[in-house]
């Protein structure tokens, strides 16, 4: 539980006490009501985030329109989900796990533009010239710090330049980048896990002496302290990376079974590129990450802005996003992980509802669908609905506000509560969400 918010309840025990000893209650009597209101633990632990980036269209996924016209529902069949529901025939496997999670059906935004509506996403804030919001990564960060050694926030392959950095928050608070893909071609290695060519371990060792005496002659000089221990952190933060084993074993498939590759899926090449699909892998290396004590993984899989031929891309790419979705969730599922990992999978906006003269669909920020699964969410159902040409929410409309803030509920963290921006400004982590109650098991 966040410092912030365990002093609010004692400063509130306080009050009660005090309150009690003038209306007679005795102090176990207060003691027991306290025990007996007390808020439940959390639900999740962690959370792996997928962002399908550019766009990801509804209709050919998890909100088919098979009644619509030609025109509006697209040119693939459907099928019918373990639940009883319809996916596109894009994503037979997702059907097959239907089960193990809530498809959010009647999502709607405020932006059809890429880079804002991605920041938006990814800080529950539209942008602005005045201030600069923290991604929902920096605020887990900041409420909650690392585990088990390992850093809180880490990114697979990188983060997206336009969803937004720590913002108003320390820069200690931001995503840990691999800056490499365990998907890629060739060797996997990440970038600031081996010691630079030609040092050694005793060598790197005196360095950090060194670096320590140094730090504490600026302290006696003045040196912003904030400043200081900012860096100082992060030193101590990659030397504990590159001394733990544990740490670096978190961060290798190399302990991968091939059934366990195969359950994420391999071998899928994306035509359009010639290079492997790589989200099998990604989405394997983020359920390490958390089994190991990382918060929350960023995964990107790009390439869904498909204003042309909407059919050839999803042909290409879905494949092996559906197989590596229902390889996750199988797998989170039988190791006893999926109660207490959330999984989310989102997109900055949606598709038009009519297919474009260019056989795609443009942006369409008014109606949308994404998924939770997992870490307390409700299983096998479809919440919402979109209307019969998926143009707006037809039923129990979720803003992205509403959604951000159920995600952090989720996590332990009142959205309601404020942060403080360059020392003296009180921010809402996100300002006008609400829990949405049908989401929760």
């Amino acid at each position: 539980m966040p410092a912030n918010h365990r002093n609010r309840i004692d400063r509130r025990s306080a009050v009660q006490l005090a309150a009690g000893g003038a209306l007679g209650l005795s102090l176990p009597a207060l003691l027991r009501a306290k025990e007996s209101s007390s808020e439940k633990p959390p639900a999740a632990k962690s959370v792996i985030h997928l962002y399908l980036t550019g766009g990801f269209a509804a209709q050919e996924s998890w909100d088919p329109k098979p009644e619509a016209p030609t025109d509006y529902r697209g040119s693939f069949n459907v099928i019918k989900t373990k639940t009883g529901h319809h996916f596109s025939e894009n994503f037979t496997r997702m059907a097959g796990v239907a089960d193990k999670m809530s498809v959010i059906r009647s999502m709607h935004c405020k932006i059809p533009d890429h880079g804002q509506a991605a920041y938006h996403l990814f800080t529950g804030y539209v942008p602005t010239t005045v201030i600069d919001y923290p991604q929902m990564g920096a605020v887990v960060s900041q409420q909650f710090g690392p585990r088990q050694n390992l850093p809180p926030y880490v990114a697979i392959p990188d983060k997206v330049s336009s969803t937004g950095g720590t913002g108003y928050l320390s820069s200690k608070y931001g995503a840990f980048e691999l800056h490499a893909d365990p998907g890629g071609r060739g060797e996997f290695k990440v970038k600031d896990f081996a010691l630079p060519a030609g040092v050694t371990r005793k060598q790197l060792d005196r360095r950090r002496r060194a670096r320590t005496i140094l730090e504490n002659r600026l302290r006696q000089q003045g040196v912003d302290e904030t400043q200081l221990g900012t860096m100082d952190e992060f030193y101590q933060r990659a030397y504990t990376l590159l001394s733990s084993p544990e740490a670096r074993a978190a961060f290798s498939l190399d302990g991968e079974s091939q059934a366990t590759r195969d359950l994420y899926g391999s071998g899928y090449v994306l035509s359009y590129r010639r290079q492997p699909a790589a989200i099998g892998a990604r989405l394997m290396m983020a359920r390490r990450l958390v089994a190991a004590g990382v918060r929350l993984v960023t995964v990107r899989y790009d390439g869904w802005d498909n204003h042309v031929n909407i059919r050839g891309a999803f042909t290409d790419k879905a494949p092996a996003l559906d197989h590596s979705i229902a390889g996750l969730l199988t797998d989170l599922d039988d190791r006893g992980m999926l109660d207490e990992t959330l999984v989310m999978i989102t997109s900055e906006f949606g598709r038009t509802p009519r297919i474009n003269t260019s056989n795609g669909r443009d942006h369409w920020a008014r109606s949308y669908s994404m998924i939770l699964a997992g870490g307390g969410i409700t299983r096998g159902q479809v919440y919402g609905a979109s209307d019969a040409t998926a143009s707006e929410p037809a039923k129990n409309p979720v803003s992205l506000e509403d959604f951000l803030y159920t995600v952090y509920h989720q996590l332990g963290i009142d959205a309601n509560n404020e942060l403080l921006a360059f020392g003296i400004r009180p921010i809402e982590i996100i300002k006008g969400g609400k829990l949405v109650k049908g989401l929760l098991a």
